[in-house]
């Protein structure tokens, strides 16, 4: 993936299937899921590819103003008032500001700028992802606060409020700084970098669909876009800075961080694009913006569970579960990496064919629709994949078209292809 600004590239998912990634996994029942190691070969994750195209800022933005996660959740609208003009922009974004400036509240709507990106990084540090950072607000962030407000107690509006901020900080750590000066390691620089080709069958030549750049796994290491990245680090070239060398970075949540308690089950929204992860109580422990099925190619519909974990797993390309690729077209293996088509890590469901994984795209989670699977950030996937139990309910619901892992009508797209493929003997 070629590192681009959020608002200038999206993908829309527009074939069919979405298979399974663990092929020979374990089948031990109630034991905690043991992924596998970074640099083992594992099977392929029998996952199509997407056709893709850019997306013109208009219809980016108006997916990232989207209501319709609204529509399963209930605002708090009243006194409401008149909102606050905030007069705050993007462009005063810097590394000090960030760190001397006070917050602007109250804070929503067609904002940005570094009140928004505190409150970002503020929510990623207290487990309610935002997804990628970008300083600018979005339904992504709206969401991420409103359930963050459900489970404290505090007034859902989906905005922030003097109140929601002191508590966000207060989960967060209250941290001393928000964007921190980090002292590179070996492992943060270390590559291959290389140039990922546009055909499938040249990637699978390829060792790994690594990172095409320093800067790109700069991205994914820190959760905040390119652009923002450089709003930081004024006149510094990030695809050459070496083990050593310091960069202004945002104080993210850590890798390892403590898990807040036990999940007793994955919650997954349709409509929201949204996934929870509840202790017993119902209670949230972490919340991800997700991109999931669209309604001519849904996600499943019902309960299912988590059966295996698998990093950084290979990509089966299969014409013969596609609607729109010819048959005749060969099988393709595509390595592991972060631009594999499944991202870092792959959680199978009990769901033939289905499973929650990462992406290639992280700028796009939440504002595009699947191949039926669920992705999310490379990120939040494999924190999530360090955390889940095997056995693992999983709920899906709010699904459009689709009751049972099928269609409403029994039939569609997916579900003939796959028939199809066994019609002939393909494996699936």
């Amino acid at each position: 993936m070629k590192p681009k600004m959020m608002w200038a590239l999206a993908a829309i998912a527009l074939s069919a299937a979405c298979s399974d990634g663990d092929e020979g996994a374990a089948k031990a029942a109630d034991a905690p899921v043991r992924p596998v190691q970074a640099d083992a070969q594992q099977p392929a994750a029998d996952l199509p590819p997407v056709e893709e195209r850019e997306l013109t800022p208009e219809e980016l933005e108006k997916g990232r103003f989207s209501n319709e996660w609204t529509g399963v959740v209930q605002l708090d609208t009243t006194g409401a008032g008149v909102a606050v003009r905030n007069p705050e922009k993007w462009a005063q974004i810097s590394a000090e500001q960030m760190n001397t400036g006070a917050a602007f509240l109250p804070l929503g709507g067609e904002v940005s700028g570094p009140s928004v990106y505190r409150v970002q990084i503020l929510l990623d540090r207290a487990f309610f992802s935002p997804g990628m950072m970008d300083g600018y607000w979005g339904k992504n962030t709206s969401k991420a606060v409103y359930f963050f407000q459900q489970r404290e107690g505090l007034k859902t509006t989906g905005r922030v409020d003097s109140a929601t901020y002191d508590k966000l900080a207060e989960v967060a750590g209250r941290p001393e700084q928000l964007v921190v000066s980090r002292t590179l390691t070996a492992e943060d620089v270390k590559g291959p970098f290389q140039e990922l080709p546009d055909s499938i069958y040249d990637q699978a030549k390829l060792d790994c669909t690594c990172y095409e750049s320093l800067t790109e796994k700069l991205t994914e290491t820190f959760h905040t876009t390119e652009a923002l990245l450089a709003k930081l680090n004024p006149g510094v070239d990030l695809n050459t800075l070496a083990a050593g060398q310091t960069v202004n970075v945002p104080n993210v949540r850590a890798p390892d961080a403590k898990a807040q308690g036990q999940i007793a089950e994955l919650s997954v929204s349709g409509r929201g694009s949204f996934v929870h992860a509840l202790d017993a109580s119902g209670r949230i422990l972490y919340h991800f913006p997700s991109t999931l099925g669209a309604t001519y190619e849904p996600s499943p519909q019902g309960e299912f569970k988590v059966t295996n974990v698998t990093k950084n797993p290979w990509w089966h390309f299969q014409p013969a579960l596609l609607e729109k690729v010819p048959d005749d077209r060969p099988d393709a293996k595509i390595p592991p990496g972060p631009n594999n088509r499944v991202g870092l890590v792959w959680m199978s469901l009990s769901a033939p064919h289905y499973g929650i994984h990462g992406t290639n795209k992280p700028e796009a989670i939440g504002y595009t629709s699947s191949a039926g699977c669920v992705r999310l950030t490379n990120w939040d996937a494999l924190f999530l994949a360090d955390k889940v139990q095997r056995n693992t309910p999983v709920r899906f619901r709010d699904i459009q078209g689709r009751t049972g892992g099928q269609d409403a009508s029994g039939s569609g797209s997916r579900v003939d292809s796959i028939a199809k493929a066994r019609a002939r003997g393909d494996s699936t």
